[in-house]
């Protein structure tokens, strides 16, 4: 895989630019590729090298660099500022809340180079005394080393998935494996994991390692032995690979994916019928009687099949027993998606670009580009809005078969009001509102905050709603039952954002949400095209908090679709 790797070069020459003090437009520039390499659904070297200019933000500049890295593994451009700085300054920027300017000037004026210098420097309280830093920075920068170290062997979604995925494309056609699965965390959507493992059945165990330990983007080999071996790929992630004999297959997945918790009663259930469950198959005295397919384990103790993400002792077992399993939410029962980017804030993209690639997935969308009050965005005023929703009416015309709704990402102030009047508002069919500046604020005034967002008529959705970004920010403090409630009260709807790095509502506030008959919206936040691919994370997501296709608002038809975001209105006028 070159995309992540290419990306994570992109995104440290913009780094390094920034400490130097570089052209900004430069910066974005790399910013921009480095994000649109990262999320690509296609592996770049294998797309028509006369289209990498179409992909947004991919110039001839840095088309150039792209070959120049393909083709020697090298970048010059690269190398030559790391010539310029101490590279340690690189990790540093990785810590939660230190930007390359912060980074600089810890360099310049106290000559900081480390995170280990760093975190001594903030426990000395040497930072807070810098001009324009403080106390309130010195300690966000060691609440921000402590998140970097939490974090920092675990990996999302968004680097797990791809990487497990191209893994198993690779050994499927390089050796004789008859069977060959995901385990561990990752199968059971885990938003983080520390590995990533796989199981596989074959007949010639060794060969299958050998090709294992020698594929293409190993960096190191960890262990290698006849029916498990471990290897770091180039991209730092471990992946751990186990061979079992075919009659065992079933018996082995579910043990390998867990979690512990869920196998350990599982083990409490067979001993209960006078058996015994291990990763070889079920077991009544010396006799195997099950355990070539995960289905056999499961009847053997007297439950139906539990679907992976289920598979943390939540409840499923009862579930299980009592015959009532959700019957969780699939890829494709959704039919729109109402968090959608494009140039007229920060999304990469043309309006007709977005929409064109939304139709070959969904049966409607809404644009929803920012509002104004987070600068950096390039966000719309009210009349700029207005002009949007003109020429998003007259794209709308142009598709008959396809439903273009209007929508608007608002920002929530301090005191809960929008970044944009009522009068603007009411000329949409729905708005986002979510929270993107003042996290620090109390849990009571949170919640209050979005509480009274939520009582304006014309707030349709509550995006991304603890404003978490998984491994760089925690989520800011709110209280999820009394927000919950007031969603239901008001008749608003919850996202689940499903970009890898939100997935916000989390599983366990998704099950409380379907609990309290909270509808949720599962969007995707794209900015560009290859964006929309981020659905199965959020997907994945809803699975683990036990959602099914009944709690989700853009499961509906279109025409109920839009019949469910004009009811709060009514309601609230009302």
């Amino acid at each position: 895989m070159n995309n992540p790797q290419i990306s994570k070069m992109f995104s440290e020459i913009a780094d390094m630019l920034e400490i130097l003090n570089e052209n900004p437009f430069r910066i974005r520039s790399y910013r921009k590729a480095a994000m649109t390499l990262e999320t690509l659904p296609h592996e770049i070297r294998d797309l028509d090298e006369s289209k990498w200019t179409d992909i947004p933000g991919i110039g001839k500049d840095l088309e150039a660099k792209i070959k120049e890295y393909l083709s020697t593994g090298r970048m010059k451009a690269h190398e030559e500022l790391m010539q310029k700085i101490p590279p340690e300054l690189l990790d540093m920027i990785q810590i939660p809340g230190l930007g390359p300017k912060t980074v600089k000037k810890l360099w310049d004026e106290l000559g900081i180079k480390t995170t280990a210098e760093l975190e001594k420097a903030g426990k000395e309280h040497l930072i807070q005394n810098l001009k324009g830093l403080g106390q309130k920075i010195e300690e966000k920068i060691l609440k921000g080393i402590e998140l970097r170290r939490k974090y920092k062997e675990r990996h999302g979604l968004g680097k797990t998935v791809p990487l497990a995925h191209e893994l198993v494309g690779l050994l499927q056609k390089k050796t004789d494996v008859l069977k060959i699965d995901i385990a561990g965390s990752l199968r059971r959507s885990r938003e983080t994991s520390a590995d990533i493992d796989l199981l596989a059945a074959s007949k010639n165990p060794g060969k299958v390692m050998e090709e294992f330990v020698n594929l293409p983007f190993v960096q190191e080999i960890l262990a290698h032995g006849e029916t498990k071996s471990s290897i770091l790929t180039k991209q730092g992630i471990q992946c751990d690979l186990r061979v079992v004999e075919e009659e065992s297959y079933g018996a082995a997945l579910h043990y390998f994916t867990g979690s512990k918790e869920h196998n350990i009663r599982i083990r409490q259930l067979a001993q209960d019928r006078g058996l015994k469950v291990n990763e070889y198959g079920v077991f009544k005295g010396e006799k195997k009687i099950a355990g070539g397919a995960e289905e056999e384990i499961f009847a053997a103790v007297g439950l139906p099949y539990i679907p992976p993400e289920l598979r943390e002792d939540r409840g499923e077992i009862e579930a299980g027993l009592s015959g009532n399993l959700p019957h969780l939410i699939e890829h494709s029962d959704i039919r729109g998606d109402c968090h959608i980017h494009t140039l007229w804030s920060d999304g990469s993209q043309p309006l007709e670009v977005m929409v064109e690639a939304a139709r070959k997935r969904y049966q409607y969308a809404a644009i929803s580009d920012h509002s104004k009050m987070m600068g950096i965005t390039g966000g719309m005023d009210a009349e700029t809005l207005l002009r949007q929703v003109k020429e998003i009416r007259n794209l709308a015309k142009k598709y008959p078969d396809f439903m273009l709704l209007c929508g608007i990402e608002v920002d929530i102030k301090a005191d809960g009001t929008l970044d944009m009047p009522d009068k603007a508002l009411k000329e949409l069919d729905l708005a986002v509102a979510s929270v993107h500046l003042k996290f620090n604020m109390s849990e009571e005034e949170m919640t209050s905050r979005i509480i009274t967002a939520m009582e304006n008529p014309y707030v349709t959705i509550i995006g991304h709603p603890t404003g978490r970004l998984i491994g760089y920010r925690e989520p800011y403090q709110v209280n999820m039952e009394k927000l919950l409630d007031a969603a239901k009260r008001t008749g608003t709807f919850m996202e689940l954002n499903s970009f890898w790095d939100r997935l916000d509502l989390n599983d366990v506030h998704l099950r409380m949400a379907k609990e309290k008959g909270v509808k949720i919206m599962i969007d995707t936040d794209s900015h560009n095209t290859s964006h929309f691919e981020m659905l199965k994370y959020g997907v994945s997501t809803a699975r683990r908090g036990w959602i099914e296709a009944r709690d989700v608002v853009n499961t509906l038809l279109p025409e109920k679709f839009l019949k469910a975001i004009k009811a709060k209105r009514e309601l609230r006028k009302a």
